[in-house]
């Protein structure tokens, strides 16, 4: 019969903390053989496992633990020697004595070496691997994760998982060995969790949350193991509890996974839940879950019960329902209130990166309380004053940035310039948007301090552009841009991070070219020599590259509005690639995948028939986002057309043209160019069309008279136009397309030519849109 796992909760519990006590009296009083040796003889001498069975049942009263050691090591010696192994390997872990073995070991465990001990979970393993991993959970529930002894079973787990069969047990260890493995280790377990996992059942819940969770602790969105896990989640969601569910959805949530399917049955599984939480630690859990994808009517109920239940709740769980109220974007003040009553008894218990949470979810909410702040500040900046880690000192130094008085003082300036030289480019990106807040902020009254953080900025700009230019690994540097914004990230660092990885160009390839791709799609940085060499990987090595990474390589030419040499071909390889896929991809993915196609002009006719089916059109949940007023730029701009134009009723703002493009302004010229008034159809500033262009739906233009134009002016702010020279994005580009395929003559003005020198005065703006509009200029870029 197999061993429970109390001989292993035993094995850790006792050994940590009676070896902590006294590490060694048991060594010093406990009785020896006078020799060992001979014992030891005997065990080498037996030649199959009867005999080793027969030598521990005559010699359990005497052995001692380096003998319990040994014992353990000749019979796998012995294994190691049959034909059969596996066979064999069953007979040993069923035979009574070695339960005996098990005992003796349970009973010596405190004179053992860690060597000895990890040797015995060796030995034990290659019989039973469930052992292992219940050993390992151990060590976790004692968040021992940085162990030696969690290192060593790691190394077990690498030497044996060729011929390791049971996901079940493997999928633990990947969890509690994911803070220990090497990036190659880690490709080695995703791709043994691949083939093993049709060999578990549909109804194997926990075996895929722990390969979720694995997913999730090592950052890693692989999206054909999270597509399975998911699948097996689907087919069980009926005995899914709130706990799994909430965890599945907080997987999801972190690797940006999107599961449409997931997500509604999810709801009405959690939404029948509401009337049954009637404990602040369940009704919380429900709350976190079902708050960011719940209905009006669910969301208010949520709020009004969790407001009942307020003054009951931990300082844990007032965290936890204002992250959840963050996601939601409730802005209700009597919750907040009586969240932020909680905390602020609380504050003082928690960590820095929890307090750091506080900080930005109160200020997203819009939170003003100066006594609250007073203490938060208070709080961040003893921390700051007696912390050395430079991750914690970023998140503190973030969080102080965020609060109203952002201002930080020299012993903090003397903090962060302590640190530097041990930050890694995320760290560095994130003091850098720190303190750029803060010259922002204290420029005004502090010109002393100011120059004090104009000096930071430049040691920060000198240590980040020492590491990129010390990078000696594409794989190193990969793991640092897993979690680093490139839309973030400091400007005077950008051309650097784009020549290191052109130094590394021809290292990309099937393995890492989504996540290069997805990361220069967020720097809006155009560098045609990295597209060019992901369009070469992507055709060369298409058939290693999983079809669901399609999406994110196509991503980057479609946002910068670049077609690389062989755009035909490039495109046609992918699209081909992930054909026979289109079926089973999330809608979301679906339609992103077609809207960046469309930018790139390229219109697959598979592609097509997938989103223009009534199956798929049933299964996507979209709205148009709502169009707000205009704010005091536009305002300024609409006075100034309407001067131009000679009238407010010649203009209009914030037009929602067929198609659902928003136009920022139109107006109209007859064939003399002479500007036509909209009379009584006219919007006011700021609302919204009933319907677009009222009865102009069908036919565009169908209301002007012979020879005139409808002109749509747009002003391009930053994010319309690459990072490093005044090049168009695509979502622009296609934007200008649609509009000239609807009729109107388009033009559009960057910001940078809107707030440059030449247009400083009313006089100079108003000159540059009449040219605009009553000259021959099509684009005023």
């Amino acid at each position: 019969m197999k061993k429970t796992p109390v001989f292993l909760e035993s094995l850790v519990t006792n050994m940590l903390r009676l070896r902590a006590i006294c590490p060694f009296s048991w060594r010093v009083f406990q009785f020896r053989p006078i020799s060992c040796e001979p014992l030891i003889i005997q065990m080498n001498k037996c030649t199959d496992e009867e005999q080793m069975f027969g030598f521990i049942e005559r010699n359990k009263a005497i052995l001692s633990e380096k003998q319990v050691g040994c014992a353990f090591d000749m019979l796998w010696k012995l294994q190691k020697q049959k034909t059969s192994l596996l066979k064999n390997a069953e007979y040993v872990r069923d035979h009574p004595q070695f339960l005996t073995l098990h005992n003796l070991a349970t009973n010596k465990f405190k004179l053992m070496n860690d060597d000895t001990l990890v040797n015995v979970l060796y030995v034990t393993q290659q019989f039973d691997i469930k052992l292992l991993s219940e050993f390992s959970s151990c060590l976790a529930d004692q968040h021992l994760y940085f162990s030696p002894l969690m290192g060593k079973i790691a190394d077990i787990v690498h030497r044996n998982l060729e011929t390791t069969q049971d996901l079940s047990s493997l999928s633990v260890l990947m969890v509690n060995i994911s803070s220990l493995i090497s990036r190659h280790f880690q490709q080695q377990l995703v791709n043994k969790t691949e083939l093993l996992f049709d060999t578990i059942d549909s109804s194997e819940v926990n075996v895929a949350k722990s390969i979720a969770k694995f997913l999730r602790n090592v950052r890693y969105r692989y999206q054909p193991l999270l597509e399975r896990c998911n699948n097996v989640f689907l087919s069980n969601v009926d005995h899914l509890d709130l706990d799994s569910i909430s965890k599945i959805l907080s997987v999801y949530k972190f690797l940006q996974f999107n599961s449409f399917e997931f997500i509604i049955m999810a709801k009405k599984k959690l939404t029948e839940m509401i009337p049954l939480c009637n404990h602040p630690a369940s009704f919380v859990k429900l709350f976190v879950a079902l708050g960011p994808i719940a209905g009006p009517e669910e969301k208010k109920q949520l709020k009004s019960t969790m407001l009942l239940m307020s003054e009951d709740l931990t300082g844990e769980q007032a965290l936890a329902v204002l992250g959840a109220m963050g996601d939601m974007e409730s802005r209700n003040s009597c919750l907040i209130k009586r969240v932020t009553s909680v905390l602020h008894k609380h504050l003082d218990g928690y960590k820095p990166l929890e307090l750091l949470k506080i900080t930005q979810e109160l200020t997203f909410l819009h939170f003003q309380r100066k006594e609250f702040f007073a203490k938060l500040r208070e709080l961040l900046l003893s921390y700051l004053k007696n912390s050395f880690i430079p991750t914690e000192v970023s998140v503190l130094v973030r969080a102080i940035s965020l609060l109203p008085s952002p201002h930080l003082d020299e012993v903090g300036i003397s903090r962060i310039e302590a640190v530097l030289p041990q930050c890694d480019l995320n760290n560095l990106s994130s003091f850098a948007t720190s303190v750029l807040r803060w010259i922002q902020h204290d420029h005004v009254y502090l010109d002393n301090m100011t120059a004090k953080q104009l000096k930071l900025l430049q040691k920060l700009d000198h240590y980040g552009r020492q590491r990129l230019q010390h990078s000696n690994s594409l794989d190193l540097l990969r793991k640092e841009l897993k979690s680093l914004k490139g839309n973030t990230f400091p400007e005077s660092l950008l051309e650097e991070m784009i020549a290191t990885l052109q130094h590394f160009m021809d290292d990309i390839n099937y393995i890492n070219v989504g996540e290069i791709a997805s990361f220069i799609s967020s720097t809006d940085y155009l560098s045609t020599l990295l597209l060019d060499r992901i369009a070469s990987v992507a055709v060369q090595q298409i058939e290693k590259i999983h079809p669901f990474t399609i999406p994110a390589i196509i991503r980057p030419f479609s946002v910068l509005n670049y077609d690389p040499p062989q755009r035909d071909e490039f495109l046609g390889t992918c699209v081909q690639h992930l054909n026979s896929y289109l079926g089973i991809l999330d809608p979301f993915i679906l339609v992103f995948l077609g809207f960046s196609l469309a930018t790139l002009e390229y219109f697959p006719e598979d592609l097509l028939k997938a989103i223009f089916n009534i199956k798929f059109l049933a299964r996507l949940d979209s709205q148009l986002e709502s169009i707000g007023g205009m704010d005091g730029t536009q305002q300024q701009i609409f006075k100034m057309l309407a001067e131009v134009l000679g009238g407010i009723n010649c203009v209009k703002a914030s037009v929602l043209t067929p198609y659902y493009h928003k136009v920022d302004f139109e107006c109209i010229l007859d064939k003399r160019k002479k500007p036509l008034p909209y009379g009584s159809h006219n919007i006011a500033l700021g609302q919204l069309p009933e319907m677009p262009w009222e009865s102009n739906i069908e036919i565009v233009g169908s209301r002007l008279p012979p020879g005139a134009e409808r002109i749509a002016l747009e002003f391009l702010d930053s994010k319309a136009l690459c990072r490093n020279i005044p090049h168009m994005k695509g979502k622009s580009a296609m934007k200008k397309r649609h509009l000239e395929i609807l009729g109107y003559r388009v033009i559009q003005i960057s910001q940078f030519e809107w707030n440059s020198m030449a247009l400083s005065t009313k006089d100079a703006r108003m000159d540059y849109l009449r040219e605009c509009i009553f000259g021959e200029v099509k684009s005023c870029l």
